[in-house]
C-alpha cells in the first residue's frame, strides 16, 4: 500500500469527509443553482450536518448571490488558522468560499490568464478554514478548462486512499435534455475518465416544468429518455430529472434581492468583523493568485450553538417548502447511497491489499 502525499491541500481538507464535484459540459444548464440545491439537500439529511459550498468559478461567481450573501457584511475574514468562509446561516452549517467575497466591488470583472487562476484556486483549498465537514460541494465553470486542471492537480493526494478514510474525491454532471447540452457532457465525461475523476451519476436538470398552482410536473421536450439513454449507455448511475420549478426561480430571486435573511457571519465572530486575529482579505493584496495564509492546515472551528426564537436558516426552511426540494432529495438519497457504496469497495480492496 503506497503512502499517501502529504501537501497542505491534503492537511487541509483533512478534516472533510466527502467532496463532490459538479460539472457540466455546457454554460446554462443550471449547474451552480443545482449545487446550491445540492448543498441544501445534503443538509437536510441530518440537523448535525455540516457542509461547505466552494465557488471555483473564477471569472463568473454566481453562489453569493444565489445563498444570499452578495451583501457588504458578507467578507472573508483571515485568521491566525486560515481564510474563514462566510457563513449562510446562524448555526454555521453551511460555509461558503467565492472569488465574489474578495471582490472590493461585487461588479468588477476578473480577467485572470491560467496560472493566477491556479494560485487562487490553491489558496482556496490550502488555506480556507473549513473545520469538519460532513460535505464539500465543488461548483465549477462549464466546460474543461484551467479550473478543472488546477483543481484535480491539486487534489491530487486526496485521491490514495486509506483505511481510516477509504474514499476520493467524486463528482456528478448535470445537463438537460437538449442534444446540444447532452453533447458537451460526453466531453466532460470523457474529461474525467482521463484524469480519473469517478463520477457518480447524471442529473437531467430543466427536464419539465412544475405548475405553481397544483405542483404537477408537464414534460416539455416530448418525454424524450436520452440522458437516462446516455447513463446507462456509459455505465452511469442516472440520479434522477429535476423540472423547472417557477417557486424555486422566485425563492432564488428573492434571496439575492436579501428578502431572505441570511446570517453573513464568519466562525469568529459577527456580520461585518472578524475577532481581534482576523483581518478582512478583501483590503489584502490576496488577489495575486499566488499569496500565502496562516495556519496548520487543519482549522477546526467553533461548534457552539447560536439561541434565536427566528429560524436558524430561514433559506434551507423555506427551499424545503418547494417541489424542487423533494425532488433533490431523492438525488441526494441516491448520491450518498452511490458514494457509501464506494467506500465500502475500496475499504475491502484495502483489507485484501
Amino acid at each position: 500500500m503506497s503512502t499517501p502525499i502529504e501537501t497542505p491541500v491534503s492537511r487541509r481538507l483533512a478534516s472533510v469527509k466527502n467532496i463532490i464535484i459538479v460539472l457540466s459540459g455546457k454554460g446554462g444548464v443550471g449547474k451552480s443553482s443545482s449545487s446550491v440545491q445540492l448543498a441544501l439537500s445534503l443538509l437536510s439529511q441530518s440537523p448535525s450536518t455540516r457542509v461547505g459550498l466552494l465557488d471555483l468559478d473564477i471569472t463568473g461567481p454566481s453562489l453569493p448571490r444565489m445563498v444570499g450573501l452578495d451583501i457588504p457584511d458578507a467578507t472573508v475574514h483571515q485568521s491566525s488558522a486560515g481564510w474563514v468562509p462566510v457563513y449562510v446561516d446562524a448555526e454555521k452549517r453551511l460555509g461558503v468560499m467565492s472569488i465574489g467575497f474578495l471582490l472590493k466591488d461585487r461588479g468588477d470583472s476578473v480577467v485572470w490568464r491560467g496560472p493566477k487562476k491556479d494560485g487562487m484556486i490553491r489558496q482556496f483549498l490550502s488555506e480556507v478554514r473549513w473545520g469538519e465537514l460532513d460535505y464539500l460541494v465543488v461548483d465549477t465553470p462549464p466546460g474543461t478548462s484551467d479550473e478543472h486542471i488546477s483543481l484535480l492537480t491539486h487534489l491530487h493526494p486526496l485521491f490514495a486512499p486509506t483505511l481510516l478514510k477509504p474514499t476520493t474525491p467524486t463528482s456528478i454532471l448535470i445537463t438537460t435534455p437538449q442534444v446540444t447540452s447532452i453533447n458537451d457532457t460526453i466531453k466532460s465525461l470523457s474529461f474525467t475518465r482521463k484524469l480519473s475523476l469517478p463520477v457518480m451519476g447524471l442529473v437531467e436538470n430543466m427536464s419539465g416544468y412544475v405548475c405553481p398552482c397544483c405542483d404537477e410536473i408537464s414534460d416539455i421536450y416530448g418525454g424524450q429518455n436520452k440522458v437516462s439513454e446516455l447513463a446507462t449507455k456509459e455505465n452511469l448511475g442516472y440520479l434522477g430529472k429535476v423540472p423547472i420549478d417557477t417557486n424555486l426561480v422566485k425563492l432564488l430571486d428573492s434571496v439575492s434581492k436579501g428578502e431572505i435573511p441570511a446570517a453573513a457571519q464568519n466562525e469568529d465572530g459577527n456580520s461585518n468583523r472578524g475577532s481581534d486575529d482576523t483581518a478582512d482579505v478583501s483590503n489584502n493584496n490576496t488577489l495575486n493568485g499566488n499569496g500565502s495564509g496562516h495556519g496548520d492546515g487543519n482549522g477546526n472551528g467553533s461548534d457552539e450553538n447560536a439561541t434565536t426564537t427566528q429560524s436558524q436558516f430561514p433559506l434551507l426552511d423555506k427551499y424545503n417548502a418547494t417541489a424542487s426540494s423533494k425532488v433533490w432529495k431523492g438525488i441526494t438519497d441516491k448520491l450518498i447511497e452511490r458514494i457509501e457504496e464506494r467506500k465500502s469497495q475500496i475499504r475491502h480492496r484495502l483489507e485484501n491489499q
